[in-house]
């Protein structure tokens, strides 16, 4: 079983928290007096570092909110008052997708950035990646820092990493073919998108060596179907990954695969907390995702407020880790959830319930409002060959007999609806 720190991986809980807790107040201590937006909240608290005698004490420090630190970025662009370091420190320019605002610039100095590759080391071992792999990053590398830190991170492994950034996905597949590739890094959505360009245009993806699809970006992995259809299209086990620009990248799936994300908890500590309340929930129940990081010293969040909703799980796997895990991974958000005709519907439900029909290819779900009642419609491409009607009843019975919830669901032309390399945007509400 491959481990990236195996001491680190297996240590007893205990030892562990002890750990954290002696990182946690020597990076406060770094922090006060020197990052602004961190000094802020520790007056605000009326704490120091010598304060954090337990973790227990982590709770008397104030969350901090997205819109915090987008706030936080006005007041003093580019680097905001969340800056340790002055910018002749940093090296790195990231920001994040956007998808729920102004994108957040987020900045790395040159050990915060080893940090990152380490984190995506703990991701890429939990896969079974290792220096014998050739690993194919399928990214266009822009702004977004998505794979970039998974590029440290095979660094960091010894792993041959190959860029999948200026092709089309036709010389992306050849170029994996070409150089005997073993492992891809992509989203869920292009991974899918890769085997329905092969299919298209008569790849036979059984002559690749792939045994490992890593994804991330967006929810996939986590979801059952979806998951399926990664693995069977591609005869290659999928593996989860959890994280975020702001964050960090702080849990991945193992070989074992128990039904659940890892974290990372040597470089962060998490809190599950009742989304309304903020009180702390007992393991087992799911709440929302409270996150600390404890070695990105150059753009530290304390106590964020993910609105990723999990479920903990601190007991030891079965691969030999004692880091606690995410049941079922990042189950959904918090703020995502919208209720049809009484019915709660998340995105991610809906994902599994489309893909679990075979034949469909792409879609897209929308939910509107006609005379103040919410209706679910969703548009379905299906793959040639197939029977159109079938596959779209097979859809609508899938998500009626799960939810109790009947939704509108026709079929389009093929290429009609859009394709995504990155985060796909298949849910939207129309009020």
């Amino acid at each position: 079983m491959p481990f990236f720190d195996h001491e680190v991986e297996t240590m007893p809980r205990d030892d562990r928290q002890a750990l954290q807790l002696d990182r946690l107040r020597t990076m406060i201590d770094q922090l006060d007096g020197t990052n602004r937006f961190i000094t802020e909240k520790l007056r605000e608290a009326g704490m120091s570092a010598a304060d954090l005698r337990t973790q227990d004490d982590l709770a008397r420090l104030p969350f901090t909110s997205k819109a915090e630190l987008r706030d936080a970025q006005a007041v003093d662009p580019p680097l905001g008052t969340n800056a340790t370091f002055p910018p002749s420190a940093y090296t790195r320019f990231h920001q994040t997708s956007g998808t729920s605002g102004k994108p957040i610039q987020v900045l790395d100095t040159v050990e915060s950035w080893d940090w990152w590759g380490r984190c995506w080391g703990y991701v890429l071992a939990g896969a079974g990646v290792t220096a014998e792999d050739r690993l194919f990053v399928a990214f266009s590398f822009g702004p977004f820092i998505g794979f970039w830190s998974a590029v440290e991170g095979a660094r960091q492994l010894g792993t041959l990493m190959i860029p999948g950034g200026g092709r089309n996905s036709q010389q992306r597949l050849a170029l994996m073919k070409e150089l005997g590739v073993t492992a891809v890094i992509c989203t869920p959505t292009y991974a899918l998108r890769l085997a329905e360009v092969a299919r298209e245009t008569g790849f036979d993806l059984g002559e690749l060596p792939v045994r490992r699809v890593i994804v991330a970006g967006e929810p996939g992995a986590n979801i059952p179907a979806t998951k399926l259809r990664i693995e069977d299209t591609w005869d290659a086990r999928c593996f989860d990954h959890g994280g975020a620009s702001e964050v960090g990248a702080h849990s991945f799936e193992c070989e074992p695969q128990p039904g659940g994300t890892h974290v990372i908890e040597s470089e962060f500590i998490v809190e599950v907390l009742d989304p309304e309340t903020g009180e702390p929930l007992p393991a087992g129940e799911t709440g929302e995702l409270v996150i600390t990081n404890l070695g990105r010293l150059g753009f530290p969040v304390i106590r964020y407020r993910t609105r990723d909703l999990v479920r903990l799980n601190p007991e030891p796997c079965e691969c030999g880790r004692t880091f606690a895990r995410f049941e079922g991974g990042l189950i959904g958000r918090a703020d995502d959830m919208v209720v049809v005709r009484g019915v709660n519907v998340f995105p991610s439900a809906i994902e599994n319930l489309v893909r679990r029909v075979d034949g469909v290819d792409e879609y897209r779900a929308t939910v509107s409002t006609d005379h103040a009642m919410r209706q679910l419609s969703i548009e379905i491409e299906v793959a040639d060959q197939s029977d159109p009607e079938a596959i779209r009843t097979a859809v609508q019975e899938s998500i009626q007999n799960t939810l109790g919830l009947r939704p509108t669901v026709t079929v389009v032309p093929r290429d009609s609806l859009p394709r995504f390399k990155l985060k796909g945007k298949r849910f939207s509400v129309q009020d």
